[in-house]
């Protein structure tokens, strides 16, 4: 520190040569120390060329230049005396003959802090209070200073500056509480100012948002001396905004509520906002912006984005919201009329989350199935009249199900079914013509031989029930002479004609044929049992009647001759009937009367399908001339 105060003398005295002395004095205009320290304050003074002092004494004083008012006598140099508050804490450290006055003070508490004057005493009248002094402050802490702003990811530097005024006491600076600074690093340095020293450290670090908030401290030491000061700051680290928490993304159904949160750390507080399919939802100041959706629909599915701004830079998230929900109703062909051998193309689409399995049934039966789809398609190259009818699309996943139904009408020409035939019975024809046709057919029953033809359209004459696209018509005929065949069945529609000519069978032999051969001896076997039992009941009968009467010689041969007479007639009974079962083949029925025949529908009882021939026993009369 010697140097120090003679390089200021140096000065001096070069200033001297160069000018003409008057009354002059130069100290420091301010001056600081830590508490409990040490302080020296530089100081020289001058005064006119033509005094000549034989010998030099000073005075220092505490606020106030003038004697008058009685100052604290803070050093007096010719008795060596001071106020009792600096007793034993003053001292000169300069030669005063050279005009050196610098002053230290040891033990430094706040009551000494303020001005400080020096008075110099060159001997007679020759006093002098220099006008000029120096302000004394009292530091418990060093000076922290931080840069204007801190920006995240940009170097920044810290100083901590520690008063070194004190000869005896060799302040030594330490940062405190680095650790957790990026790429850290402290440098130190000596800075003079009107001769007042001070220690300079410099912490260069580049921040980040961790360290916003975070509180750094410069503690100052002196080796030999238990005492130490800290000074404290509080960084402000200004960066862009960062999104912490938001939710995942997640699913739910169709009618619930759900919140979106989104927490967004920044500085300054960002503008934060909810977006969807980039339209704004909400928007808001804040460092927590929620969205509250009351009651979820299937519109409310898709991305959601949470952004933030705010000068320093942008961010954003997104999450996902599933909504779940069962199938709509499935969209499909509207009904459609279509002709045999025409190519048609079902469509079925529908919407639904998670995608549903759709199906195309007919009948109960599944066509085509399509799975996590939203449409199925089925095609019918040439379709028939078997394809006609309704047709369901069905759409189903776990959250529920739904169905579309459409018609497909197949138009065609007239189809003679197998059934269709002539039955002969005992009295009457029955002739059913059987047609399966759309649009409905008209049908004729035409007798080639008789020159004759029957319309349904009559129904005094012909009998016809609906059923569907089934059509059966019956033509009943008294059977009076020879059968007229052929008889032909003729049906007529838009999109054709078809003429069948209609197969005869007798009742008999189709019951028989029903029977069977192994049926037609069964039944013989048991009339053959059947006539046994009543011959020998009946053998049985008769003795016991003779054996209650008394026998004469004419009793056997009269009893013998009755007994073989019954006998003989219930054997003829039993031959007839069996006969009459046996015959496999009844005589053919006499020839129709061409100018005759009889049909009568006004009594049949209706049913879901045609009559059989076996049931119409009611006919009206109808003349064929």
């Amino acid at each position: 520190m010697a140097w120090r105060w003679q390089t200021l003398l140096l000065l001096w005295i070069f200033t001297d040569g160069a000018l003409s002395r008057q009354w002059a004095a130069w100290m420091p205009q301010s001056i600081s120390a830590f508490r409990d320290t040490c302080v020296a304050i530089p100081c020289s003074f001058d005064y006119p060329n033509d005094i000549r002092p034989s010998v030099i004494h000073g005075i220092w004083y505490f606020n106030s230049p003038y004697p008058k008012n009685f100052p604290p006598v803070v050093l007096k140099t010719k008795t060596n005396t001071a106020h009792d508050n600096y007793m034993g804490r003053t001292k000169l450290l300069g030669d005063i003959q050279e005009s050196n006055c610098t002053l230290q003070i040891d033990r430094l508490s706040m009551d000494l802090q303020g001005k400080y004057y020096f008075r110099v005493d060159l001997g007679g009248y020759n006093q002098y209070t220099y006008s000029e002094h120096a302000n004394l402050y009292m530091l418990d802490e060093p000076f922290v200073s931080l840069p204007q702003e801190m920006v995240s990811g940009s170097e920044a530097e810290l100083t901590c500056r520690v008063p070194d005024n004190c000869p005896d006491m060799k302040p030594s600076v330490n940062w405190m509480e680095i650790e957790g600074l990026e790429h850290h690093s402290v440098y130190g340095s000596l800075e003079e100012s009107r001769s007042t020293w001070t220690q300079v450290s410099t912490l260069k670090f580049i921040p980040s948002y961790k360290n916003n908030g975070q509180r750094l401290s410069c503690k100052v030491s002196f080796p030999g001396a238990d005492m130490e000061y800290k000074g404290f700051v509080t960084m402000n680290v200004k960066y862009a905004p960062r999104i912490v928490d938001i939710n995942s993304s997640f699913e739910t159904t169709e009618g619930t509520q759900v919140v979106f949160v989104c927490v967004v750390d920044s500085n300054p507080v960002s503008r934060v906002g909810w977006y969807k399919e980039g339209a704004l939802i909400r928007e808001d100041v804040t460092g927590n912006l929620t969205l509250e959706l009351e009651y979820v629909t299937f519109n409310h599915d898709g991305i959601y984005v949470c952004a933030a701004e705010n000068e320093y830079g942008r961010t954003n998230k997104t999450m996902g919201l599933a909504v779940m929900y069962p199938p709509w109703k499935p969209s499909v062909n509207a009904s459609v009329t279509a002709m045999e051998g025409e190519t048609i193309t079902i469509l079925c689409n529908t919407q639904g989350n998670p995608d549903p399995i759709i199906s195309i049934v007919k009948d109960k039966q599944v066509l085509t199935s399509v799975i996590f789809e939203n449409e199925a398609v089925f095609e019918i190259p040439a379709i028939t009249h078997e394809h006609d009818g309704e047709y369901w699309c069905t759409a189903e996943n776990q959250y529920g199900q739904s169905n579309s139904s459409f018609n497909l009408t197949v138009v065609f020409s007239p189809l003679v079914l197998l059934e269709s035939k002539c039955t002969v019975s005992k009295d009457t024809v029955q002739c059913m013509c059987t047609v399966k046709a759309n649009p409905e057919p008209y049908i004729l029953f035409e007798l080639p031989e008789m020159n004759l033809t029957v319309s349904e359209g009559d129904p005094e004459f012909v009998y016809s029930q609906r059923n569907g696209y089934i059509v059966s018509s019956i033509l009943t005929l008294q059977k009076d002479r020879d059968l007229p065949k052929p008889i032909l069945c003729s049906a007529t529609n838009l999109y054709g004609k078809k003429v069948h000519e209609l197969p005869f069978q007798d009742t008999d032999t189709l019951v028989w044929a029903k029977i069977g051969p192994v049926g037609a001896v069964v039944v013989f076997v048991i009339l053959v049992a059947v006539g046994g039992y009543f011959i020998k009941t009946r053998e049985k009968k008769n003795m016991t009647e003779s054996s209650s009467f008394i026998q004469t010689e004419a009793s056997p041969t009269s009893c013998s001759g009755n007994g073989k007479k019954n006998l003989g007639k219930i054997e003829n009974q039993f031959l007839s009937i069996s006969e009459k079962i046996l015959l496999s083949k009844r005589q053919q029925p006499s020839r129709v009367d061409t100018d005759y025949a009889n049909i009568d529908f006004t009594k049949r009882n209706v049913r879901d399908s045609f009559t059989s021939p076996e049931e119409l026993t009611e006919y009206a009369e109808i003349r064929v001339k």
